[in-house]
């Protein structure tokens, strides 16, 4: 970001002084926006000028008056394709979580909320116009066209290396187990699968950071794990507005969200992966996996044009010159332009720190494995800096 540039204004539209006070301080503190304040009902502000240069429109408002509705649709209409609208409200039922969707609320945070939580949604969704430098929060899905690849563990292991890169008392990874019917992290990593989909699935409304606290599994790593118990026999049906609702209050609670995606697609699907930073599409290396890849990403870049899918090809083994295997040139070709890099055959090393819930370097520390997913996680420069501390 140029230095020279002015800051982006975020207006605040709402009666509860203190709350709207405390985000404009922490936004100060962190030199991240401007921020003004209205202190009016969402009715007297929805015409106010300010709205019209604003980068981003956080409003306080009572769910309960029609009147207020009118005046959000109003607002977001306003600022559709310029800037995102941020909702702070006391309680959400399901039809009205609905309705935020189909308007194109960018976010909705349920009362009582940390003041710090509301500037990390307004960021995340600065972030996707580009009005605001990257705060560092991410979010990274990993999917595979086919089982048996090995995506849970290229899930877990970016997770917990992430986890310790972060700073050694900070609570800020989770990895999402999404696969309600087969789910697997939790197993992987000897946890007991918490999240209860009984509880929030037909009460959507009591859904909060609170509840959600009592329902993370804490791996020794300190990695936190969101998973429900696997029910292969019946597929769980949970609507999307509580998915999307439980990604929501997630990412704004950690920094980086790690989700491993079902194989199958669901009708909350296509929003975890358009609010999703990078999407991973995890392979083997053989000729139907290859395929079966490139149609899943030029599937994805087809219909979701705001997601750029990478593939990473799992259990590569280099072929030697004169070998009969598929060599990496024939893996870039088969991909055509999708790669994002590849994961070394460490059959032993994996299957002991799943059979032991360990992560890979409490088997073996700089395996290939490992150092072959923090060269696509956090980039070459960062992972040969990592590797070296």
């Amino acid at each position: 970001m140029d230095a020279t540039a002015q800051p982006s204004t975020i207006v605040l539209i709402g009666t509860d002084a203190g709350l709207l006070s405390a985000v404009a301080a922490s936004a100060g503190a962190s030199n991240a926006a401007t921020v003004v304040v209205i202190a009016e009902t969402i009715e007297q502000a929805c015409k106010r000028a300010e709205i019209e240069t604003a980068a981003a429109v956080v409003v306080d408002i009572d769910p309960k008056r029609r009147e207020s509705l009118i005046a959000l649709r109003g607002i977001v209409m306003r600022t559709f394709g310029r800037a995102p609208v941020i909702v702070l409200a006391d309680a959400f039922d399901d039809a009205l979580v609905r309705w935020f969707l189909q308007i194109r609320v960018s976010d909705f945070l349920r009362k009582p909320v940390e003041p710090k939580e509301i500037l990390k949604a307004c960021i995340r969704a600065l972030k996707a116009t580009s009005s605001l430098p990257d705060d560092g929060s991410q979010i990274l899905s990993f999917l595979s066209p086919a089982g048996g690849v090995g995506t849970t563990t290229l899930a877990i292991e970016p997770a917990m290396l992430l986890r310790r890169n972060g700073p050694k008392d900070a609570d800020a990874t989770v990895l999402l187990d999404l696969d309600f019917q087969n789910g697997a992290c939790a197993d992987y990593l000897d946890l007991e699968p918490r999240l209860d989909l009984d509880e929030i699935g037909p009460h959507p409304e009591r859904l909060d950071l609170q509840l959600l606290e009592v329902m993370f599994s804490r791996h020794p790593s300190g990695l936190s794990v969101l998973a429900a118990k696997g029910r292969p026999a019946e597929r769980p049906a949970l609507d999307a507005s509580v998915v999307i609702r439980l990604l929501d209050l997630i990412s704004a609670r950690f920094d980086n969200v790690i989700i491993d995606m079902p194989r199958a697609w669901d009708s909350w699907t296509d929003q975890v992966l358009l609010g999703s930073d990078r999407v991973f599409v995890v392979t083997d290396m053989t000729v139907p996996g290859l395929r079966l890849a490139r149609r899943l990403a030029g599937a994805l870049a087809q219909q979701l044009p705001d997601v750029k899918p990478r593939v990473i090809v799992n259990r590569f083994e280099q072929q030697l010159l004169f070998g009969t295997g598929l060599r990496r040139t024939d893996v870039e070709r088969a991909l055509d332009g999708y790669l994002e890099g590849t994961v070394s055959n460490n059959y032993k090393v994996v299957r002991e720190a799943i059979d032991r819930g360990l992560p890979l370097d409490g088997v073996k520390a700089g395996s290939n494995v490992s150092a072959d997913l923090k060269k696509i996680v956090l980039g070459q420069a960062a992972a040969e800096k990592t590797h070296a501390a």
